[in-house]
């Protein structure tokens, strides 16, 4: 499981939605897992990935411009909790590698 600076029960929500959408442990899954790097995740899956997490957790909402953006769980928690948190509408402003 990942260790988290994050919402305990929000990031084991994640980390097991992660883990079913890509067939591996969530102990295998950390703040640095890199989605296309370590679990082979295409743009397709990215999307699907984030139609899951919208799906499965309350208040989040991920514009598909973010996706690109995302390189790592821990860019993904940031822009999950910024949703709920009713900061930005994860709308571009990521915060995320290559977000400017």
């Amino acid at each position: 499981m990942m260790e988290s600076r994050y919402d305990d029960s929000l990031a084991v929500k994640v980390c097991s939605i992660i883990a079913d959408q890509f067939g591996v442990s969530p102990d295998r899954l950390t703040e640095k897992t890199r989605l296309r790097d370590d679990l082979r995740a295409d743009r397709l899956d990215r999307l699907e990935l984030m139609i899951a997490i919208e799906d499965r957790v309350t208040g989040v909402r991920i514009d598909d411009k973010v996706v690109d953006q995302l390189e790592t769980i821990g860019d993904l928690m940031r822009v999950i909790e910024s949703t709920r948190n009713g900061g930005m509408q994860a709308r571009g402003a990521t915060g995320a590698p290559g977000a400017r």
